[in-house]
């Protein structure tokens, strides 16, 4: 018989026991140095529930970990939420895109609109790269935005922020108002900042000039900006 277990402490019961709930309330937050906003620490019950998403198929802890980020954002400043995609190879192994996941889930708490905005135009996952490959981080492709919104790109871990600062840039190509950029977890480095958010290292990235706009709707599929 399969026990259900915590994915933090591994106890037999929920996803997410009450001390591992509270634990993760309780983490501090997170700010990299180049203003990327992330829940908590991919490190100790943050990584374990990280893992349990992405890894292990434990989908229904995207709920947790996008009420975790929805404390460190304010929703008043966005309008549409979208999600920093990943590779396909990794989304048909999985079977689902983890950061989609928390994007939805975040979009059902705060009920905005939740789209799919950017398009992966070709490179690996980040996932084992070294950190020399992950600073060129991958590219984004944008459709064209008719009424500029402030848009909030979420993504699972962020480590050197390559990923984010490209989704970033597309959509700032293609027409946006604004671009918030948030994770669950960040990779720690550095030691905390005193009567603050713990900073984490990540180098901005400059925009790709490889970066494009998608030239018409009807040559992409998913959902419609």
């Amino acid at each position: 018989m399969l026990i259900h277990r915590c994915a933090g402490c591994s106890e037999p019961g929920v996803d997410l026991c009450r001390r591992c709930r509270f634990a993760l309330v309780a983490s501090p937050p997170v700010t990299t140095a180049s203003g990327i906003v992330a829940a908590t620490e991919f490190a100790g019950l943050g990584r374990e529930l990280v893992v349990g998403l992405k890894y292990r198929n434990r989908r229904r802890l995207a709920d947790h970990l996008a009420e975790q980020l929805s404390r460190r954002l304010d929703p008043t400043q966005i309008d549409v939420i979208t999600w920093a995609p990943t590779s396909r190879q990794r989304t048909r192994r999985r079977g689902y895109d983890q950061a989609e996941l928390l994007a939805r889930a975040l979009a059902a708490r705060w009920r905005k609109p939740c789209r799919r905005m950017l398009y992966r135009s070709h490179g690996d996952a980040q996932t084992g790269q070294s950190r020399a490959s992950r600073l060129i981080g991958p590219q984004f492709a944008a459709r064209p935005l008719r009424h500029p919104p402030r848009i909030l790109v979420v993504d699972d871990v962020v480590t050197t922020g390559a990923t984010l600062h490209a989704a970033e840039a597309a959509l700032l190509a293609a027409g946006a108002r604004s671009v918030t950029l948030a994770a669950v977890a960040a990779t720690p480095d550095g030691p905390p900042r005193r009567n603050g958010p713990r900073l984490v290292r990540s180098m901005p990235v400059a925009p790709s000039p490889c970066l494009h706009l998608v030239p018409s709707l009807a040559t992409m599929s998913g959902d419609v900006a």
